[in-house]
């Protein structure tokens, strides 16, 4: 039964052309294997297609703009229609700072869009697909940020807190349909978005390093992954103090720079 399954036939992965999404997709190339992959970058999403294919996975790739509901839903229903999914991992997210001044609208809405509104409009269909079968498995990839608020990403960790609150929530809800959900914490990862931080990340971790740490856990089904637990441990910490302390530290801190 699928519900049963540890390992996945069929893995469809959002934000595939970078980051932990590529790291991802050459994880889980196999034979036997089909993969399914969006992205924004056709070079790159090109690129990520032929390493996998050169691993015997058989790959799908598509453009695809999780902010639109109705080209994410097409694709989705597309990809289940041609293989039933196994895994669903809802990973395309942006980020973007504030530079040490107040957020733009336009740059926390944009945030909200793809972070918030990219998971729902990519998991309400993965939903309607794999209830009916009683069974499957989503991965939604928030971030460790979403437990803190940081004032100098207040959009990013804010929609983090979102999808790991809903996430939660919709696991218990669709557990007694057989689907499973799991919600991804990760800390510091080297990717294009950390890339663009102009200070220490303590504990960055290679994206290799942190798909195979996913994938590992995946296979147990649990409802949080959250790691590298050193930076999970600090986290915990800083949500121990009040408020106003932790606002003042975050403030001294270099500021990530807007989008």
């Amino acid at each position: 039964m699928v519900n049963a399954m540890k390992e996945p036939n069929h893995i469809l992965i959002t934000g595939a052309s970078s980051g932990i999404g590529r790291a991802l997709a050459l994880r889980y190339a196999a034979p036997g294997v089909r993969l399914s992959l969006c992205g924004r970058d056709r070079t790159r999403l090109d690129d990520i297609a032929a390493q996998c294919r050169a691993k015997g996975a058989d790959v799908n790739t598509a453009i695809v703009d999780v902010k639109s509901a109705q080209s994410v839903t097409a694709w989705i229903e597309g990809a289940d229609r041609h293989q039933p999914l196994d895994l669903v991992i809802a990973n395309a997210g942006i980020s973007g700072g504030s530079g040490g001044k107040v957020e733009s609208a336009e740059q926390a809405r944009a945030i909200f869009d793809t972070n918030l509104g990219g998971v729902l409009n990519t998991v309400f269909p993965a939903v309607a697909a794999m209830r009916p079968r009683g069974g499957g498995q989503i991965a939604i990839v928030a971030s460790l940020a979403g437990f803190i608020a940081i004032p100098g990403a207040a959009a990013y960790s804010a929609s983090k807190a979102a999808v790991i609150t809903w996430g939660e929530a919709l696991n218990g809800q669709l557990k007694a349909d057989g689907v499973c959900v799991s919600v991804i914490c990760p800390g510091f990862v080297a990717s294009a978005m950390t890339d663009a931080n102009p200070f220490p990340m303590p504990f960055l971790m290679p994206a290799e390093k942190a798909a195979r740490i996913i994938r590992r856990a995946l296979a147990r089904r649990p409802l949080y992954i959250v790691f590298p637990w050193q930076t999970a441990l600090l986290t915990r910490v800083l949500r121990l103090l009040p408020a106003p302390f932790r606002g003042a530290l975050f403030n001294r801190a270099p500021k990530k720079p807007p989008r």
